[in-house]
């Protein structure tokens, strides 16, 4: 079998994708029973790294956690394929045979690492304003 992979995008304007890398296991809530696609997870940020200012952070906040991570050049780039069937076979003789065809929609160069342990977020609960009740002047 024959499976073509072919980029429309160009080789210098395809979009550039990055892996995440998490030591550990991020579950949903119980209640949740669905699809993950589209599951608001966290935040990450990019901040510029104390120890050096041409270095870039990450930061990840899950929850009440935070995680601390860098950029990471892989050492082969990985491609993300979508793939399609394109129907094949002519004719009413032979039964139409289902080629696959995989298009290129990003290539990956770089991982997100995060490989501390989380940092845990402690906060204080918003304090409610007292507000002073001046008597009424008559």
């Amino acid at each position: 079998m024959q499976i073509r992979v072919q980029c429309g995008c160009g080789e210098s304007s395809c979009p550039e994708w990055a892996v995440v890398e998490l030591q550990g296991v991020v579950q949903p809530q119980a209640s949740f029973a669905g699809d993950i696609r589209g599951l608001h997870i966290g935040r990450l940020c990019a901040s510029p790294s104390p120890s050096s200012a041409s270095k870039v952070g990450y930061t990840f906040t899950v929850g009440y956690h935070e995680l601390a991570g860098t950029k990471v050049t892989l050492k082969k780039p990985l491609l993300v394929l979508r793939k399609k069937k394109v129907s094949g076979g002519a004719g009413d003789e032979e039964p139409p045979s289902a080629e696959v065809e995989l298009e290129v929609i990003g290539i990956i160069r770089h991982k997100i690492l995060f490989k501390e342990r989380p940092k845990a977020l402690i906060s204080k609960p918003q304090s409610k304003e007292k507000k002073a009740v001046l008597p009424a002047a008559n």
